[in-house]
């Protein structure tokens, strides 16, 4: 394998793992449910995006072709992870669930 696509791969996957790291790290110190759903919805995404990005240039400069199950994760990946956030977000809105004091935005005291 040519040294720059290797060059590529771990970029990306360097990228992944970053991104990954942030929304784990946003996860474990934000302090309320609705500024912790940002975490793995926006930052682990594009960490899990990127490392399936990775892994489609690696296997397909490998193979000679690229594997259309990779695209399809990275698509499904994509779609899924803002609709649950949007699910989840709307059940903590009709739960009426606590927020932090540096949460902007009081839906149910209006």
């Amino acid at each position: 394998m040519n040294e720059w696509i290797e060059g590529i791969v771990a970029l990306f996957l360097l990228l992944g793992s970053l991104f990954a790291l942030v929304g784990a790290l946003g996860l474990y110190r934000l302090p309320d449910f609705f500024m912790r759903l940002h975490g793995p919805t926006k930052a682990t995404t594009l960490g899990v995006g990127g490392m399936v990005i990775a892994s489609m240039i690696y296997f397909g400069a490998r193979d000679q072709g690229l594997s259309l199950h990779e695209l399809l994760i990275t698509l499904f990946l994509f779609i899924t992870a803002p609709v649950s956030a949007h699910m989840l977000a709307k059940a903590a809105l009709q739960q009426k669930l606590r927020l932090h004091e540096k949460t902007r935005g009081r839906p149910w005291e209006q």
